[in-house]
């Protein structure tokens, strides 16, 4: 039944967010249309009871760079609901020939990235930190993957390295629950609670420019520490970064295998 609805309510709501962004003349525009009418369908339909702490932390008005673990289909429209910003989601490029979906996130000025082909990856990462500059949020998932049971899976080093290059704040959230509800893989719906804890704005300029490992943990450490205050399973900190070219796996386990 929750695929059916999520088909249903991306069918119909699509149009009214290309509408939207001819009419104003503002893509921006029809981030709202998904944030007001297609998530909070996508949500209900899945049976998550959201409850979020720490929107002080969110600023409308502060270019930002939100970082989240990522656990369930159901994180995108949960997101969409629980950080009231105009953000841009940073997307693999592969969702871009999704029928819909991919559809709308180019009208909306979504930033893709192909992660497979570093040139192309180098080259979208500079067009997402001009984009920041010039006052627009993005919104990303580290881990490059869902987790399959929940714990806090090593970050991939790019999305700092943008971070870094943008030079404006990181927010790090966490959401748990929201595999359970609906599980990786699986559109066998478990309604229940899902919490989302927004943490304090992390400072970039204490940085260097190059530091991209430093960021990635002390943003991914909160992480962590929020999930475990939230009942997760937290994750092993000294996996923290992901293997070059691999998503959610760190270099040593990775050799060892």
């Amino acid at each position: 039944m929750c695929i059916v609805v999520t088909v249903v309510a991306t069918a119909i709501i699509f149009p009214l967010t290309v509408v939207a962004a001819i009419i104003t003349l503002d893509p921006g525009a029809s981030v709202w249309v998904v944030r007001l009418l297609w998530s909070p369908v996508l949500i209900r339909a899945g049976g998550a009871r959201v409850v979020v702490t720490g929107q002080e932390n969110v600023d409308p008005k502060r270019p930002t760079i939100y970082v989240s673990n990522h656990q369930s289909t159901l994180d995108i429209p949960i997101h969409f609901v629980t950080v009231p910003v105009n953000f841009r989601y940073v997307a693999k490029h592969q969702l871009k020939y999704v029928p819909l979906i991919g559809w709308y996130l180019w009208i909306a000025g979504h930033i893709f990235v192909n992660r497979g082909q570093r040139d192309k990856a180098i080259a979208s990462l500079d067009a997402a930190a001009r984009k920041i500059r010039g006052g627009t949020s993005v919104f990303l998932y580290p881990e490059g993957t869902r987790s399959d049971d929940g714990s806090v899976l090593p970050f991939k080093k790019g999305p700092f390295a943008l971070a870094l290059k943008a030079r404006v704040p990181v927010v790090p959230i966490t959401i748990e629950g929201s595999g359970k509800v609906m599980p990786k893989n699986s559109w066998n719906i478990k309604p229940g609670p899902v919490y989302v804890r927004i943490g304090k704005p992390i400072d970039t300029t204490a940085f260097a420019e190059d530091d991209r490992e430093g960021l990635a943990r002390a943003v991914r450490d909160v992480i962590i520490a929020q999930s475990l205050e939230l009942g997760g399973k937290g994750g092993d900190s000294e996996q923290a970064v992901a293997a070059a070219g691999v998503e959610g796996e760190a270099p040593s386990r990775r050799n060892a295998s």
